[in-house]
């Protein structure tokens, strides 16, 4: 049974290696029965104000929506000055409260690295959300300095493996969770 993973880019580059990466992990998870849908509403999602919490603007909504309709969570996400991006963080804001991140399975992928502060601050933040992490899914994919394409991730051996392990360890992550509920 296909299952539905949401990609979430924490760059607003329309040339993010990372969001080259996700559009890679689209493709990959084919193989593996994932069908991965890419975010693209970030950059639309006004700076979080908790008083806006409980009447929260459409863009919000929509974004909230989209996780709820979703098995699991893929991010790819650069750093920034030894942090996450603002973008990725300010979307996480907008989810604490609201619960979608619970019990989720997320796996955070890395185009770069040397980004390996942000992508521990990332998985921390998510893990204090009460997601489940999938850590076999959370691999570093050099690709910095690169400037590969789509076609180079999936056709380089060593860049298309890692990607796939990451891939095949979030499907396992979702089946296991699966048979879990079917025992319960």
């Amino acid at each position: 049974m296909p299952r539905h993973v949401l990609a979430i880019c924490g760059s607003l580059r329309a040339t993010s290696i990372n969001r080259t990466l996700l559009h890679a992990s689209q493709m990959q998870g084919l193989k593996h029965a994932l069908n991965i849908t890419l975010y693209d509403g970030l950059g639309d999602l006004p700076i979080f104000n908790p008083d806006n919490e409980q009447t929260p603007p459409k863009s919000v909504l929509a974004f909230r929506a989209q996780l709820s309709h979703s098995d699991a969570i893929l991010i790819a996400s650069p750093e920034y000055a030894h942090g996450v991006t603002g973008a990725i963080k300010n979307a996480l804001d907008w989810v604490v409260a609201s619960g979608e991140f619970m019990q989720m399975p997320v796996a955070a992928i890395n185009a770069s690295g040397r980004a390996t502060i942000a992508q521990a601050a990332l998985i921390e933040t998510i893990r204090t959300m009460d997601a489940t992490i999938i850590d076999d899914a959370c691999v570093t994919i050099v690709l910095n300095g690169k400037n590969y394409s789509t076609d180079d991730i999936i056709n380089d051996p060593e860049t298309a493996r890692l990607l796939d392990q990451a891939l095949g360890s979030l499907r396992k992550a979702l089946d296991e969770s699966d048979q879990k509920r079917d025992i319960a």
